[in-house]
Formats: structure tokens, sequence, C-alpha cells
């Protein structure tokens, strides 16, 4: 049986923007939550929520939600060390999932129907990684095979799991999501996605 884990990166200080994006307004929930309901609804279990910036107030605000949350103490690095401390915590929770599901949660448009499809096309396409296409790039969301999992615990820094992508082009199968450009870093970004709903 099949089992996939989700790793929600929620560390950052969100600098840019001045307050914590985590917990911006965004359709009567905050994008957090907004991102871990959508988790939660694809089935997909366990979900762990990287914290580091703000943990404190954060973990109140997800106390009623069904996941798990860790703390990346070098948060201020980059995400190298989330992705690391995440998936750490996710094989501490559960040493037998098979594949771990990468996201963000500034990207308000994910659906539960494309990581529905992102499971599906990993099954049927045989490869290690699904990655999501848009902008003329690919990123997350991402999902990868257990056989990339060392890769992802040797990230450090600033360095992302785009950087694997990049280095295996020929293991990564991509899903169209062209709303995955959408993602709050400014106060205009933030603007533009409320001037959209």
């Amino acid at each position: 049986m099949e089992t996939t884990g989700i790793i929600i990166l929620a560390a950052g200080a969100s600098k840019r923007l001045g307050t914590p994006k985590q917990q911006l307004p965004f359709q009567n929930k905050s994008l957090l939550q907004n991102v871990v309901h959508t988790a939660r609804q694809s089935g997909s279990m366990p979900i762990v929520v990287v914290l580091g910036a703000f943990a404190t107030q954060i973990k109140q605000q997800l106390a009623t939600e069904k996941v798990n949350t860790v703390v990346n103490p070098a948060w201020p690095s980059g995400m190298g060390g989330s992705i690391t401390t995440g998936l750490q915590h996710l094989l501490h929770l559960s040493p037998h999932v098979n594949s771990a599901l990468l996201l963000l949660c500034d990207q308000p448009f994910i659906t539960t129907s494309l990581l529905e499809e992102m499971y599906a096309l990993k099954s049927s396409s045989g490869k290690a990684i699904v990655a999501c296409s848009y902008g003329n790039t690919i990123g997350t969301p991402a999902l990868f095979d257990k056989s990339i999992f060392p890769q992802l615990l040797s990230l450090t820094g600033q360095e992302g799991a785009k950087k694997i992508l990049l280095q295996h082009p020929e293991q990564v199968a991509t899903v169209d999501f062209p709303q995955g450009a959408v993602d709050i870093d400014t106060n205009g970004d933030y603007e533009q996605l409320l001037a959209k709903v």
C-alpha cells in the first residue's frame, strides 16, 4: 500500500510582507489553514507542518487541526533546513512512507484535485518525482518517491527542492498548474490575490 506523507513549509519570517504570511486571511481561513485543509482532504497522512518564525502563535492557530508540527531551529538559514527537518519528522512519525509531497503555505490555489492528479501521475508515469509547471518553470507542489529522500535530507541553507528537480529532469513528470505562479511575498501580491476571489 502506497503511503504518502505531506510536508507543509511554513517557517519563513515574511520579511518583505511585514506580517506573518501564514496567518493572512483568505476565504475565511488563514493561508496556512487553507493549505492544511486541502492536504487533509486529499486523504494523505501524516501531515507535518514545519514552523520557524512566529512558531508559537502559528501553532496555537493549528491547535484544532489534525496535523503534526515541528520547528526548524535553523529556519533563518533557508528552505533547505526546513525540508530536511520536515522529512526527518515525517519519517519518525511514519517510517514506511513511500513518498512525500512538499507544499508551501503561500500558494493559495492548490486543490485536492491537483494533488490527486499528481498522485495518479506518479503511479502511471513510473517517474520518481512529480512537479508542477507554471510560468516557464517547475516547482512546488512536488511529490518525491522515497528513492529521492536521501537527496532531500542533504539539502542545506537556501537550497530548495528545485535543485533536485533540475538535477534529474529524466526522473520528473509534470502537471500543468498555471496558478502555481501565484505566491504571496509582498503586500501587492496579497492585494492582487484578494482582488481575484
